[in-house]
């Protein structure tokens, strides 16, 4: 068995999680809707469902895209605290 050991410098830096960023957006603008549909008074012409729901739909694609921006900034800022640090790569070969 021959094994071959090769040392490089790679750049290592932490990435936020886009989904769980966009996720959490989307949960703390339906609360936002929520709280919205009770904070005024009803409206003669929809019942509080309607109102959540047109709410909802608006909110959730503000928040995805509120969680996307965040998410790009967290990872922009993390990015310029990337490091390089030395890594091993080893082949191994059956004979």
């Amino acid at each position: 068995m021959s094994e071959n050991v090769t040392e490089d410098s790679v750049t290592v830096q932490r990435s936020p999680r886009y989904f769980r960023f966009m996720l959490a957006g989307a949960i703390v603008f339906a609360v936002v809707a929520l709280i919205l549909t009770f904070a005024f008074p009803a409206q003669p012409g929809y019942d509080r469902g309607q109102i959540f729901g047109f709410l909802l739909l608006g909110g959730i694609v503000v928040g995805i895209t509120v969680g996307a921006v965040i998410a790009l900034i967290v990872g922009w800022v993390t990015g310029r605290r990337a490091r390089t640090v030395a890594a091993a790569h080893t082949t191994t070969r059956a004979e």
